[in-house]
């Protein structure tokens, strides 16, 4: 497939995107993931999600760590102190907040949903401190379905290259890159994209020097290209 610019108006199309992903996984894909995204067992995934919130991955892996080190299940948590969970988990952001949101979820999937998590988005955001990012982390990393959870780093990527405006909101921004992308994309891209934002596409200034898909960056053709002539 030969490479192609994209289009003067910025738009990438399908084939386009792709080659993107492409770039991205090659370069990306055999890299470790944080422990928190890693594990097969859904609960620990949402769990992990939750602690995720506002905290840098190294400091939501230790505590991830260490909170599933001392309480094994969903059952243990649900009896546990969420004092004692909060003493756990306080390497990470709002630590207290946290604790009371996993204990409470912990009750549910284990007093009434037979210790299963919902595979179901809708079932997800039921539950405590669940918003749309936490739930598509689920679906994709426990589940592998086809949801692409949208954080900053999604979000600066796909503005740069155009698949979306500076304004659009999470459920625009999915949507977008959900029509461009191949199914069997979906469940890799938020991986490949958090990669990417925090070695090359930063916030605020990119690393575009370096970046291997500037030949369909819109930000890079429109900005960085046309500043050099």
């Amino acid at each position: 497939m030969t490479a192609q610019t994209c289009r003067p108006d910025g738009v990438l199309d399908k084939d386009q995107f792709r080659q993107v992903v492409k770039i991205l996984e090659k370069r990306y894909l055999t890299g470790s993931k944080p422990e928190h995204v890693s594990d097969v067992d859904p609960f620990k995934i949402l769990v992990g999600a939750l602690l995720s919130h506002r905290t840098r991955d190294e400091m939501t892996d230790i505590a991830y760590n260490e909170l599933f080190s001392r309480y094994k299940n969903p059952a243990e948590l649900a009896d546990a102190d969420v004092r004692e969970i909060a003493k756990t988990i306080k390497r990470v952001g709002f630590y207290r907040q946290k604790a009371k949101r996993i204990k409470k979820i912990a009750r549910i999937i284990y007093g009434e949903r037979g210790g299963r998590v919902p595979e179901s988005r809708e079932e997800l955001m039921k539950l405590p401190g669940v918003g749309p990012k936490t739930a598509d982390i689920v679906l994709s990393a426990a589940f592998s379905k086809p949801e692409v959870a949208v954080d900053t780093h999604v979000q600066a990527v796909a503005v740069r290259l155009g698949i979306a405006s500076e304004k659009a909101g999470y459920e625009e921004i999915k949507r977008n890159i959900t029509t461009l992308a191949a199914e069997e994309d979906l469940p890799i891209i938020n991986h490949l994209f958090v990669s990417f934002g925090r070695e090359v596409c930063k916030k605020p200034r990119p690393k575009c020097s370096i970046c291997p898909i500037t030949t369909f960056c819109k930000y890079y053709q429109t900005w960085v290209k046309a500043s050099a002539l």
